[in-house]
């Protein structure tokens, strides 16, 4: 690859040898080039990054609520950072006065507030491991994750109490104490009582601390600070063990990326939290806020408010799923369409004007101040007045929506890349490059990155074009997942951690997400798929001889093309006086409704996430062969000639679903 602008290489390449794939050159950030940026002097934890705050910013507004008078949200209402210090430590003494010693886990279920950030913040003061309890992991990873990662006390949002309580009669061996964020009802306690669990509502559990004083103990960077349970296979969710390192070395480096870009964060930001705080991107970014001292309004909790609830706010940084990007997209252009004639035209002629001036290199806030003055301020106060950053993760954001949300949103639109595994940031683009468009930009300044060769998918990391599987070396890194040796081994080799994506470098040093090395790939909203499991499940059907389901990161749904039976379709034709041979009752829509509705039922059956059913199915008569190279001859799918095969297919259907 050619020398560029946004990398280093401090490592060659490694060609194939020993069986051994070749191994691209290490690149790491051009930021990085004198060395990794090092955290903030006494940084060595997550609990000095608050703990600094307090000491620094101790009356600027921290967390802030919507308040709920008369049946209404009103205004945010704040506490400030020496109010959140101070029930942080009643907090951390309540949990140690319920016998809970430094390194015992603390459950958190349910939507982000307040009190979860509390009670965070309690267990990185008292050595705690934090453990999110996340139910989108499936019916039984509550239950799963409190007895795998011993789980001795929960924190509730109300409304989940119920949830919870069910999963006691399994996991009363661990649990001992439940938390609510807000009440407890006389029935719940009852109910929670008779198991011999104590159960308190939040204002009980402060004052449970009031006449306690426990000393904090030591911390160290190679602490765990939090043990983060997410899917991406078949099985049990596995147990990500991420350190204080971790965190403090990743807060480093996206502040080292933003000062760069000159859109450094201040104690004047404003985030607002509504991705869960389960998720390490979320944690990740509210750690960087609090490290200088901005501030936190949480959401209510309902998605079809968070545009009024970002209106109240008025955020100065949004972090999203593309999901969440495409609606604001899909909502700008509806209000365009619905403009006269004379706004329509006046909006398009000022986005071609502005857009022309970005690709030439000019800033975002250069490229047309007319332009952003007279047609695109009405943009930006709809999403508050005040945002200046844009953050997408968890998946790729289409290009064309990113291209729209840098003109109109008069914002940094950037996007970003990681896993779990990797603290949540490990590529992001840099502001105002709008050659970057549909990549994940450089690697932080934090860690170092190579490609290495897939020969079985045709990923060569020492061609003109490096293509490979993405492999992360640094202090990023997790320190494996919890009771999971072999897994743990099999991940990070050498002190590389392989990530199963296969990326392709740009000529610029940035890096584009191209493939998967396994079939397990994200949906829009960021959700995992692990497709084969899927397809076994839904080969259940007795009608099918077989299904090859297909989704991807920018569409929020599945499809799926299926070879149905020929003798039941043709019984089911003629039970119900549908005419026709077999190619022409494939292509009928009552039997394909018929086929879908099967699909469905087994799903429902096997209690299938909502993202996991078919939302639309092709009958294809011809059985998947290897005349058409769709099957090796040890008949498994070859899921890139079939895409290829089937492609006009697939288009179609997710033409007909977003017309929906």
């Amino acid at each position: 690859m050619s020398p560029n602008k946004f990398i280093v290489e401090v490592e060659p390449a490694v060609p194939a040898k020993d069986g051994m794939p070749s191994m691209g050159p290490v690149y790491r950030s051009v930021i990085a080039k004198d060395g990794f940026p090092p955290p903030a002097p006494g940084l060595e934890s997550c609990w000095d990054i608050f703990r600094l705050a307090v000491e620094k910013y101790p009356n600027n507004p921290m967390l802030g609520t919507r308040e709920f008078v008369n049946g209404k949200h009103g205004a945010y209402v704040w506490l400030t950072y020496k109010q959140v210090y101070d029930k942080v430590i009643r907090v951390g003494n309540a949990i140690r006065a319920c016998g809970v010693e430094p390194e015992g886990r603390c459950g958190f279920y349910g939507a982000n507030c307040a009190e979860w950030i509390i009670g965070m913040e309690a267990c990185n003061a008292h050595g705690l491991y934090c453990v999110p309890l996340y139910d989108t992991l499936g019916a039984d990873a509550i239950e799963f994750v409190i007895c795998h990662a011993e789980v001795t006390i929960a924190f509730v949002e109300e409304k989940k109490i119920p949830e919870l309580i069910k999963v006691i009669p399994k996991a009363e061996e661990h649990l001992k104490t439940i938390v609510s964020f807000g009440k407890v009802t006389p029935e719940q306690r009852e109910q929670v009582e008779k198991f011999g669990l104590a159960i308190h509502s939040w204002d009980e559990f402060l004052s449970l601390g009031d006449d306690k004083n426990f000393d904090l103990p030591l911390k160290k960077k190679s602490d765990i600070c939090t043990i983060m349970y997410t899917s991406g296979t078949t099985g049990d969710p596995k147990g990500v063990m991420i350190s204080n390192n971790c965190m403090v070395t990743l807060v480093a480096g996206v502040d080292s990326v933003l000062d760069t870009a000159k859109a450094s964060l201040t104690s004047q930001d404003v985030y607002l939290s509504y991705l869960p705080l389960a998720h390490i991107f979320d944690r990740i970014i509210e750690e960087c806020f609090i490290n200088h001292g901005a501030s936190i309004g949480f959401w209510r909790g309902d998605v079809k408010l968070l545009t009024e609830d970002i209106g109240e706010l008025k955020p100065t940084t949004l972090c999203a799923v593309p999901r969440v990007l495409d609606r604001i997209y899909a909502g700008l252009q509806q209000k365009v369409s619905a403009g006269s004639f004379v706004k329509r035209s006046l909006f398009n002629l000022a986005y071609s004007y502005k857009l022309h001036n970005m690709k030439k290199g000019i800033t975002h806030t250069e490229a047309s101040p007319l332009s952003d003055k007279i047609v695109f301020s009405k943009v930006k106060q709809g999403l508050g007045g005040r945002l200046r950053i844009i953050l997408s993760g968890a998946a790729p954001l289409a290009p064309h929506v990113e291209t729209y949300l840098k003109v109109v949103t008069c914002s940094h639109v950037l996007q970003g890349y990681g896993l779990t595994e990797t603290c949540g940031g490990s590529f992001v683009t840099f502001p105002d490059e709008m050659n970057m468009l549909g990549t994940v930009g450089p690697p932080v300044p934090n860690l170092d990155a190579r490609l290495v060769s897939v020969p079985e998918m045709n990923y060569d990391a020492l061609s003109s074009k490096p293509q490979g599987e993405v492999c992360i070396r640094g202090d990023v890194l997790f320190s494996g997942y919890h009771k999971n040796e072999d897994l743990t081994k099999e991940v990070l080799v050498d002190g590389w951690f392989h990530t199963g994506d296969i990326g392709e470098w740009q000529l610029d040093g940035s890096m584009k997400i191209i493939d998967r090395k396994k079939n397990i790939f994200k949906l829009s909203q960021g959700e995992y798929v692990a497709v084969e499991n899927l397809e076994n499940v839904y080969g259940l059907v007795p009608d099918i001889d077989a299904v090859w389901i297909y989704g991807n990161s920018f569409e929020s749904c599945l499809v799926a093309v299926v070879n149905p039976n020929k003798q039941a379709i043709e019984q089911y034709a003629e039970t119900h006086q549908i005419s026709g041979d077999f190619d022409s009752l494939c292509v009928n829509p009552m039997i394909k409704e018929y086929i879908l509705g099967e699909l469905t039922r087994i799903g429902k059956e096997k209690k299938l996430k909502g993202f996991e059913f078919m939302r639309a199915v092709h009958l294809d008569p011809v059985p998947f062969d290897l005349e058409r190279d769709l099957m090796t001859p040890t008949f498994k799918k070859k899921r890139p000639q079939m895409l290829k095969y089937y492609q006009s297919v697939i288009d179609n259907m997710y033409k007909t679903i977003n017309k929906k």
